[in-house]
């Protein structure tokens, strides 16, 4: 199933003879039909952005379950605002649907936008497969005046030494087909706001006229500014660069923050009175960086790097160390509190962030195995996952939780729910007839046990 678009009346973008308002009307028109490569949970809302702005979209994907279920209307991702009753409408009026048959739609498309995942492997290598694959599949139709857009995060050239070559294996040549890097910049949970033009949109070309159809085209769909950089190298670099700026500043702050016993103050107030000089900005500690992007963006770099960059791989090992900070601390609470082994301890928070209800490098996960490894019993409470990802931990619902015995709590990912949880039921009758709390970790600076019993350590803050 393809989008309504008048097909017959297509008009290419790249290097034809027609003015910017010509093509900008065509565009609106529906008559630059557009494929969208990857359904996921950043390719759905940015196809429907482009199905506002245009009625001929089609959203590729290989997952025919979910295929059909778009075809219905029906929003797989739901905890994006807007996208459910955006995808209804769209699939209502014909200007949206979804197929497996990527070369169907790569055929009957002239812009083709390819947004699929891009991870990297056991060996933190990136791992570009299913971006090849899909390159592979606009190929397949790829005619001369279309133009490839690549949104997902890639390395450094990536463009040019890997899709270009792709795209042009065959009858096609370079200069006939335009190819430009449109990095995302969305966060889950505000996409549709983010696409629409939170933030100015980045795009570079292989070409300069490449850069201008990009320019042409999110100038139209953003209502911010278009940021055009001298070539799609540099743009591919802008996305990776505001990953690492944001892995380097947490990691000064988690580093600031194991430090809190030696330095003798609550990190997390004197950061806060620090960033109130302009030039000063750190960011907040935590028990972990997770998600999809954070984590794996300082190795897209380091990939083509055979030993420099001290300062980012440094950082990235600062932050993967984290969850191995939350466990040492609670392990030496429950140390004292007469031993490790044969501990309970309730995992509150598995998704990577508060009300996403996504795991991706949760280090919720990184925290399971090193308890479970400790011969720790894990707890694992998550009201916002339908499931648990692959982890050691009994999953306990949000209301059993306070009716077990736990001997202590870490706190990873602060979600709202977690508010209404009555600590007091953690709380035990000691010898003494005294209320005896348990050690409790707050790995999110969310908890305020005033008035229990229990031990607190808030990472950046210390104990309390």
């Amino acid at each position: 199933m393809t989008a309504n678009a008048p097909v017959s009346e297509s008009l290419g973008l790249y290097g034809v003879d027609a003015s910017a308002d010509e093509q900008r009307t065509a565009f609106r028109d529906g008559r630059v039909p557009v494929a969208v490569y990857g359904m996921g949970k950043i390719g759905l809302p940015l196809s429907l952005v482009y199905a506002e702005a245009t009625g001929a979209v089609t959203g590729v994907d290989i997952d025919s379950e979910r295929v059909a279920t778009l075809n219905r209307g029906v929003n797989p991702f739901d905890h994006e605002p807007g996208v459910s009753a955006l995808l209804s409408n769209s699939v209502a009026d014909g200007r949206f649907a979804s197929t497996t048959d990527g070369e169907a739609a790569a055929a009957a498309a002239r812009l083709h936008v390819i947004v699929v995942p891009t991870v990297i492997d056991e060996a933190d290598d990136p791992d570009l497969s299913a971006l090849e694959a899909a390159a592979e599949t606009v190929r397949a139709g790829l005619d001369p005046g279309d133009t490839v857009f690549v949104e997902s995060t890639v390395p450094p050239g990536t463009c040019e030494d890997v899709i270009e070559p792709i795209l042009t294996a065959g009858d096609r040549e370079p200069g006939e087909f335009g190819l430009a890097h449109t990095p995302e910049r969305t966060a889950s949970g505000r996409a549709l706001r983010d696409i629409r033009g939170s933030y100015p949109k980045v795009v570079g070309g292989v070409d300069a006229e490449s850069g201008r159809v990009a320019e042409l085209v999110y100038g139209v769909l953003t209502d911010n500014d278009i940021v055009r950089t001298s070539d799609a190298r540099t743009a591919e670099c802008v996305k990776l660069f505001e990953g690492v700026y944001r892995d380097v500043n947490i990691a000064l702050a988690n580093e600031l923050a194991t430090l809190t016993d030696e330095f003798g103050v609550d990190v997390v107030e004197t950061i806060e009175a620090a960033n109130t000089q302009p030039y000063c900005d750190i960011l907040t500690p935590g028990a972990g960086v997770g998600g999809h992007c954070i984590p794996y963006y300082p190795h897209f770099l380091l990939a083509g790097i055979e030993g420099g960059a001290p300062l980012i791989r440094t950082a990235r090992e600062v932050n993967e160390r984290m969850p191995g900070f939350v466990v040492e601390t609670l392990v030496d609470a429950l140390a004292a509190d007469g031993g490790v082994e044969g501990a309970t301890v309730a995992l509150f928070g598995v998704a990577y962030r508060a009300g996403v209800p996504e795991t991706r490098a949760s280090p919720a996960i990184d925290i399971a195995h090193r308890l479970d490894r400790l011969g720790v019993t894990v707890l694992a409470v998550d009201p916002i996952l339908d499931e648990l990802p692959v982890m050691p931990g009994e999953r306990v619902s949000l209301d059993e939780i306070t009716g077990r015995e736990v001997d202590a709590a870490v706190l990873v990912t602060a979600h709202d729910e977690f508010r209404s949880i009555d600590w007091t039921a953690f709380e035990r009758e000691g010898p003494d007839g005294t209320r005896r709390g348990i050690p409790v970790v707050d790995g999110r600076q969310a908890l305020d046990l005033s008035g229990t019993a229990h031990r607190v350590y808030t990472v950046g803050r210390g104990w309390s």
